[in-house]
This record gives C-alpha cells, structure tokens and sequence, in this order.
C-alpha cells in the first residue's frame, strides 16, 4: 500500500511538471508513513511541505493541487489535506488486506530484504575478559549483539560475529594469582590474598580442576593442567581456557554464537602491536615526554593526547585496541559496529584518533559505536547483587535459570542500548499481560489454539477461499491487524538502518496488542466459511509475522502456553 501511495504521488509530479506548476529539474523525496490515529486515513505524505517553496505556493493549496492530479486507484478510498499540508490517504479494505495474501506467500522471508546487496559487516559484541562468568552486562551486549546481527542479516549484509579475547594484561595475571593462592589453600579472607584478586567460587573450581591435573577444550585449544602451584604460567594458561570454555558454555545456553573468536595475545605474538607503533612513529604523530611514548590524539578530534607506552614500557589498552582494528580494515571490512558497554565511551574518539594517525585510508568516524547503559536486576523490588558463582555480580547464568532464555534476551534487548534497563525477575517469571514477552508468545499461541479448534471442528483452513474473501474484513479491529503488518519489513529496515533492535520489540508488543483486541472483538469461529477462513487467513498472517518478529530477537515462537 505504501509502494502504491509513492507511485501515486510521484504520478502527480510528472502531471504537475507537465502543467508548469513544478520546476522539470526538481527532484522530490516522496516520503510516505502510516498514520498515528486513524482517523486521519492509514498514510500520510509532508510531499506538500516540501515542494511548497520550489513551487511558489502556500502547502495547502499545493496539497489541493497534488490531489487533484493523483491518478485513480481503486486502493485508495479516500484522500484528504490535514494541518499545515500533510496528506492524508484511506485505503480501501481489499487494498490493505492484501498484506495477508503479501504474508502467507512469504511466510519466513516476509520483513526480509536484499538492501544490504551483500556487503560485509562485521559486528563485534560481549568481548569479555577471560576472568570470570559472564555477568548481566555481559549478556545486555550479547543480546543486543545478536539481534542486530540476525537483523543486519535479515536485510541483505553478510555478517560476520566476533568476539575480541582480552587475554593478555594486569587483569589475567591477578587471575593466575587469584588461582594459585586458592590451590595453595588460601582464602579471600586471609591477608595474603592478592590485592587485586578475584573472589568468587568460580576460583575454587578453577584451582581444583588444575590440582587434579584436568583437560578443558576452548575454541582453539585444548590445555592439560600441570598440577604445579608455583607454575604461575602454567595456571595462567590453564585459567584462561577454563574460563574460556566456561564462558562458552554461557553463550550457548544464551543462543549466541560467534563466526571468530580474535586473541589480543595473537597481537602481540604477531608483532601487530609493534607494527602500529612504528607507523604512528614514522607518519609523526608522536612525541616521547617524561620517559612515555604519546600519540598526537588532539590532531584528530580528542580532548588530550594520549599515552601509547608507559614510561615502564607497557602500552597502554588502547594501543592495542587500534592494532587490532587496522586488522578488522585489513581484513576488508568497511562497515564495523562495536557493540560495548558504556564504560567504553571514553575509547571511542581515541580509537578513531589512532586510526587516522595511522594513514592508511580508514574514513573518519570508523568504526561504528552502540554502547549499552548498565543493568539493575530487581526482585521484589529489591536490588539483587550477589552470585554465588560469581560472588559480586548477577551472572547471564544466573538469568537464565530464573526466567529462561526467552525472557532473558527479550528483557536485555527490548530498550534502547542507551538507557538503563531495569531487569524486574519478578516480572520477567510472571505470567501475566504484564509481562511483554509472556504477552507477545501468548498472541503466538493464541492463534495455533485457534487453528487446532477449527481442525477438532472439521473446518481446516481453506487458504484459496481465504485469499479471495480478504475483502470480508471490514471491522476496526481487523484493519489496525492489518496495518501493522504492513509496517514490519519498514520496521525491519529501519531497526538494522538505525542500529536498534528494540524497534522490533516495541513492534512485536504492539502487534500482539492490536491482535488481542481483535480476537475480543471479532469471532472467529463463525457458520460462514467464506468469513471464518478470512479471519483465519488474518490470524494466521499475524501469527507468521510475529514468529518472524521473535526470530529476530532469539525468542522461541511456542504453540502452546
């Protein structure tokens, strides 16, 4: 319907440049969008607006002329001018059922499209150290990660999923620390525990596995503990891929898995780090002061140059972090989006600005950034802090065991990365409208008990005697169903465009409303088998495009509650 409004539209223009009211050389935008209230028609146009002062008329009196050069169109009831200029279209019910015929044609593939053409995405998201479970965070990024990964695939991009190992650093040698004083039999709670070690139970199990001299698999490796206390390298390895594959386990129990998983440590064994330093060096944007090694930052946008090399010769964290996305530009990725926590956000610019330094054709602005807020996890309205497994934060785990998958990643995922998200268990457990997820799959669900009704009764759906009644439905109820549908490939397109997976879920929470009311509203189940195979035919529409809604999310689809 949308599709056929701009092809009216752009119909008007060609008769308008043919009468001399519009320039030959104007190229209007026509831009079209479904209604907020519908009593103002199901489409409006700002086209008026927009031409009004290349044509030399008022917006009204431009809209009055656009309307009387619209080609006939049976799809079209009604059109009318609304506030400064806005024109509003009402389409004929035959027109805007045709989004069920559109859905049941398409089945899995409806909202899918091919405006990416192809083109390589990489899309980096979690990347947590290797130094304990996965925690809420952890899991907000793998969440919002994916689905804009699984969006990004839905229209048209070849992604690629990677996760950035920080295995090398200050952070994994108190790990090993940690794990040695625990398998020398030393607590938390004694005074010799490293200063900055790690507390949880997690660290127990670690130190008993190496003890008893276990093997762990992790993505790329497999390590046999040595059982040696003093052998802080050998723990340190060990450690590592424990967490590693501990980490995996998380992430598979979450749906999430990943096309590559990158080592900082293979930066350094490979020289990358040393290399970026030498280009910075030699393109002279950077100077030695007070025994550190700087980078110019403040040539490229930053507020204040930055340390590259501490005076101690360590580099600091963002050195390599810049070596490793000359590897992602080297590797022919134009389009990068890092999907981090907002404790990221001072690393953005000096990232760019280490990119630039370097001169090897990187645009500015590259890479792409959504950063995630933090997440409270409640229950009875009461802060939850405490893991057991993890001893100071919620784990992913944890999540997943009090509500399940399904709520956990449509909870993290469902507003936007940039606000803080409250995770209510409470909530997220019930089964009630309350909660959004329960809602939506009940909506899911509805429709399957409705179509298991008409089989008990002997009436299976008839998809043909469906399709050539879709005019019979005529009720409030059923064209808001409608409309909606019609908006989820825009909805689609817009979310992976905008980097913002939400929109799916506020989408798919909305659908579900407007097919509740319906089904209250309109029965179903009714004698006339030309106006119960047509609300069938509607039911089972919704149904597919909720299922490919909760897709996008990771959310199962259940046909029964």
């Amino acid at each position: 319907m949308k599709d056929t409004i701009i092809s009216l539209l752009d119909g008007a223009i060609v008769t308008l440049k043919h009468q001399g009211v519009l320039p030959n050389d104007i190229q209007a935008v026509i831009k079209v969008d479904p209604t907020k209230d519908k009593a103002h028609g199901d489409y409006a146009s700002n086209l008026a607006l927009i031409l009004a002062k290349p044509a030399g008329k008022k917006p009204r009196e431009l809209a009055e002329i656009l309307i009387a050069a619209l080609p006939q169109d049976a799809a079209v009831t009604k059109v009318e001018i609304a506030g400064p200029g806005f024109i509003n279209f009402f389409a004929a019910t035959t027109a805007a059922a045709q989004v069920v015929a559109q859905v049941l044609d398409c089945g899995d593939a409806f909202g899918r499209s091919l405006i990416g053409k192809g083109e390589k995405v990489q899309v980096e998201f979690v990347s947590a150290n290797p130094t304990g479970p996965l925690h809420v965070g952890h899991g907000r990024g793998a969440a919002i990660g994916d689905c804009l990964c699984r969006l990004l695939e839905a229209t048209g991009y070849d992604v690629t999923r990677e996760f950035y190992y920080n295995d090398a650093g200050v952070q994994i040698r108190n790990l090993a620390l940690s794990v040695q004083a625990r398998a020398k039999g030393l607590g938390p709670e004694d005074a010799s525990w490293p200063k900055d070690g790690y507390r949880g139970q997690y660290i127990s199990d670690v130190a008993d596995d190496y003890l008893a001299g276990a093997s762990v698999a992790a993505d790329d490796r497999h390590v046999t503990a040595k059982g040696d206390p003093d052998d802080l390298d050998a723990i340190q390895e060990f450690a590592v891929a424990w967490l590693r594959r501990e980490q995996d386990l998380d992430l598979k129990a979450f749906g999430v898995e990943f096309d590559v998983y990158f080592l900082e440590s293979s930066l350094y064994e490979e020289g990358k780090v040393e290399e970026t330093v030498k280009r910075l060096v030699e393109n002279g944007h950077t100077y030695e002061d007070a025994g550190a090694l700087w980078l110019r930052t403040t040539a490229f946008g930053d507020d204040k140059d930055r340390v590259m090399r501490k005076k101690d010769g360590d580099y600091t964290y963002f050195l390599p972090d810049v070596a490793y996305h000359l590897n992602k530009w080297q590797r022919g990725f134009k389009t990068v989006i890092n999907e981090q926590g907002a404790d990221h956000h001072s690393t953005v610019t000096r990232v760019r600005a280490g990119l630039q330094a370097l001169e090897v054709g990187i645009p500015q602005g590259w890479p792409d950034y959504v950063l995630h807020q933090m997440v409270m996890v409640t229950r009875s309205g009461v802060e939850v802090k405490i893991s057991k497994r993890a001893g100071s934060y919620v784990t992913v785990r944890d999540l997943i065991d009090e509500v399940g998958r399904d709520a956990t990643r449509f909870f993290l995922a469902a507003r936007r990365a940039d606000s803080q998200l409250t995770f209510d268990i409470d909530l997220a457990r019930s089964q009630s409208n309350d909660n959004p997820v329960y809602y939506i799959q009940y909506a899911h669900a509805r429709v399957c008990s409705m179509l298991r009704k008409t089989q008990d009764a002997g009436q299976d759906f008839d998809h043909d005697l469906a399709l050539a009644n879709l005019a019979l439905l005529e009720s409030d109820q059923e064209k808001a169903v409608m409309n909606r549908l019609a908006r989820f490939p825009g909805v689609v397109e817009n979310a992976a465009k905008n980097r913002e997976p939400q929109q799916i879920a506020q989408y798919l929470l909305t659908l579900a409303g407007d097919f509740h009311t319906c089904y209250n509203a309109v029965k179903v189940m009714v004698e006339d088998d030309t106006l119960r195979n047509a609300r069938l035919g509607l039911g089972l529409a919704t149904r597919q495009v909720l299922r490919n809604g909760l897709d996008l999310m990771g959310v199962s689809a259940p046909e029964e509650m």
